[in-house]
């Protein structure tokens, strides 16, 4: 019997830090509706607030109110915790040297072993003063940015993305040439939110070469957030694994987000995706194929894409993923060891995985490895073997506070 369960999707985490700072570097009243509130986003409106804006979360509304007509006053030099979030990080950077103030951004043992050296290169190249620990955090930066030429190798999207949204506050023209540039589809969410603030900037079909006109700026206003396809891509797996129907509300079929492609690759295995007009309903299938995924533009999914593949009738790879191996852990070694645990027959490559069918599962012991989705990778996955024991749940919060919640919703839906 296949039963259908329905949940709604929290906010995108990606869309949330966007509009954050587009909102505090905008100089007004803003407000941002359907928000995520999650320990990352919460890092982000910390370190706002201590820039000398003012943040108050409408509960009724689920919406975000910002007043950063006091950015940038009361201190001449400030050190930001941001806790686990690269994102917010590597977007604040560059838009912070714009207050020409001496800003040092610090974060926890995770977010301080992921490299920040190339994007430091690139500020200093566009006159910003930048000191760091190496190639990692802390990081002090110090405007303004003046403006030129930069040439950065971007292993993580969000550098390039760092780069576009500052550029418009720098003081002349900006030209950017990636050599190397991973996850495509999160550099066209930054576009999407530059076009809609009228910035004036070019950029090449693939991305690598661009170029922003200095001295414009961001505008104060109504920004909506979408829900978030990277969260919805553990329902949307746990669905095709117990062969079920689970429908997925809050989504925006022509948002840019990247892990919306999950929804290609299941279809591929053999699944159902049948949109409506707020979500997608996913139904999984019997006999789940196998394949060959290219997954360099959506990486978030790695950990999610390789449990569900121990489900397929035929073998798995995940491949060109390199930048998996820098996000809050090595997430392709991860992965490979977590999996055998529990009798995974997985080799592990150098940009990915591939995963052999037909082996017997069992319980065991996982490590989390304090990355949350790896812990929701589990959380699925515990659900269909028996016995899976994650020595870590709490860091959830990052992006999903709600997710142990709904999943227990879902499972009451479809397992009654």
């Amino acid at each position: 019997m296949n039963n259908n369960a329905t949940i709604w999707i929290p906010g995108s985490k990606s869309q949330t830090i966007r509009a954050l700072l587009i909102a505090a570097f905008a100089k007004g009243i803003s407000t941002i509706k359907n928000p995520l509130i999650s320990s990352d986003t919460k890092s982000t409106m910390d370190a706002i607030t201590a820039l000398g804006a003012s943040i108050e979360y409408d509960e009724a509304e689920n919406s975000l109110h910002v007043d950063s007509r006091a950015l940038g006053s009361g201190f001449e030099k400030i050190t930001l915790d941001l806790g686990n979030s690269g994102t917010g990080t590597y977007l604040l950077l560059g838009l912070a040297a714009s207050l020409e103030k001496e800003i040092t951004i610090t974060g926890d043992e995770s977010l301080s072993s992921r490299p920040i050296g190339p994007l430091a290169d690139a500020y200093r190249a566009l006159g910003a003063e930048v000191k760091t620990n190496g190639d990692f955090l802390p990081i002090t930066i110090k405007g303004p940015l003046k403006g030129g030429d930069a040439v950065i190798e971007c292993r993580t999207s969000q550098y390039l993305s760092s780069l576009l949204l500052a550029s418009a506050l720098a003081e002349g023209d900006v030209r950017i040439r990636c050599t190397l540039l991973y996850e495509k589809p999160y550099v066209t969410i930054t576009l999407s939110w530059l076009n809609n603030q009228n910035i004036d900037y070019s950029i090449s079909s693939d991305y690598l070469i661009s170029s922003v006109k200095g001295r414009q700026c961001y505008k104060a206003g109504a920004f909506m957030v979408s829900g978030d396809y990277s969260s919805a891509s553990f329902f949307f797996a746990l669905a095709a694994m117990k062969r079920q129907s689970i429908t997925v509300l809050g989504l925006d079929r022509l948002d840019a987000q990247g892990d919306k492609r999950v929804l290609e690759i299941l279809k591929a295995m053999g699944c159902q995706v049948k949109w409506i007009d707020n979500g997608v309903m996913v139904t999984g299938t019997k006999h789940l194929k196998g394949g060959v995924f290219d997954i360099n533009d959506i990486p978030d999914a790695l950990p999610i894409l390789s449990a569900l593949a121990l489900f397929a009738d035929e073998d798995v790879t995940l491949t060109n993923v390199p930048q998996a191996r820098i996000k809050e852990t090595d997430r392709i070694r991860a992965m490979h060891d977590e999996l055998r645990k529990i009798g995974a027959d997985i080799i592990e490559e150098e940009d990915g995985l591939i995963i052999k069918s037909g082996a017997k599962l069992h319980g065991a012991e996982v490590k989390g490895y304090k990355d949350h989705r790896i812990i929701m990778t589990f959380a699925i996955l515990s659900t269909m073997v028996d016995g899976i024991h994650i020595d870590d749940t709490k860091h959830v919060d990052v992006t999903f506070p709600t997710f142990f919640t709904l999943l227990k919703e879902v499972l009451k839906e479809i397992d009654r």
